[in-house]
């Protein structure tokens, strides 16, 4: 037995015993896998997942001299402040300090979603996580890029063999971006090996390795209040469990990566996702 069964066994043991209302799991440690399946795999809204491919954006346009993450975000989209210092990287690390919460109707409750958020306050270089903010980033990237969606289909999408991923879109047409994207599980392992190994797929780097390293280093640390597992976030990525880093989604959609390993877990449970996540790390470093 593979030491990706082993670790896959213990993992749908603990969601079993958590009562997880699981999808799929897939480990990949080193060049072994193992999966397992409680339902069909069909594509479901990886939700803030989709944060990770949008720094993966970010980066490939920085990496051909189209985009410049560090420039302010009035750069971009001229309704921004001329005097912001707001940048995009700001803006995919949550730093922003603009606040806007999340609602179900975040996408239809103003004319345009960008405009409302960069006309409010800013409290300077604190954390605000929202969802919003990301979508302020790639709609400063399609000013450039054209269509994010579109751009990203033979850069990053077509060679991870992902086919027309739908990726939800507000009233305006843009992609939502830190949410809406749709994979399968399949798919969303393609993604997390990626990540794995710095950018590289089949021989070729599709991203400089810096912007994979972005995702969980410079961590900004949000202070004693917050539960350990949200204390730290870097690009996207939230420090832990234990030595780990993840890319979380709401309702327990989750790439926890840990050294050579990468665990990809589909779910319908926005609670236990934590406990779950816990428990593969454990599983893991057993």
């Amino acid at each position: 037995m593979t030491r990706a069964q082993t670790v896959l066994d213990r993992i749908v043991r603990a969601s079993d015993e958590e009562g997880f209302a699981a999808h799929s799991a897939h480990v990949r440690i080193g060049d072994d896998t193992a999966e397992h399946r409680w339902s069909d795999d069909v594509r479901r809204d990886i939700h803030s997942v989709a944060k990770g491919v949008c720094v993966l954006a970010a980066g490939m346009a920085s990496d051909e001299g189209l985009f410049d993450v560090d420039a302010s975000v009035a750069t971009y989209l001229p309704f921004a402040r001329d005097d912001s210092d707001v940048t995009t990287r700001h803006l995919l690390g949550m730093t922003s300090g603009i606040d806007l919460p999340w609602s179900e109707t975040l996408m239809t409750d103003w004319p345009d979603l960008a405009v409302e958020f960069l006309s409010r306050p800013t409290r300077g270089r604190a954390f605000q996580y929202a969802n919003a903010s990301t979508y302020t980033a790639m709609r400063a990237l399609a000013t450039v890029v054209g269509d994010v969606a579109e751009w990203l289909e033979p850069r990053l999408f077509a060679p991870l063999g992902i086919a027309a991923p739908t990726w939800d879109r507000c009233p305006n047409g843009h992609i939502v971006a830190g949410g809406g994207l749709h994979l399968d599980a399949d798919e969303l392992s393609r993604l997390g090996l990626l990540i794995r190994d710095r950018g590289v797929w089949d021989g070729r780097a599709l991203v400089s390795p810096g912007w994979i390293d972005a995702m969980h280093g410079d961590w900004f640390d949000r202070g004693e209040d917050p539960e350990p597992q949200y204390r730290r976030y870097a690009l996207a990525g939230w420090d832990g469990p234990g030595d780990a880093w993840r890319l979380h989604g709401a309702y327990g959609q989750l790439l926890i990566f840990r050294g050579d390993a990468v665990v990809t877990l589909t779910a319908d449970d926005h609670f236990t996702a934590d406990r779950v996540a816990a428990r593969a790390v454990e599983a893991l470093t057993a």
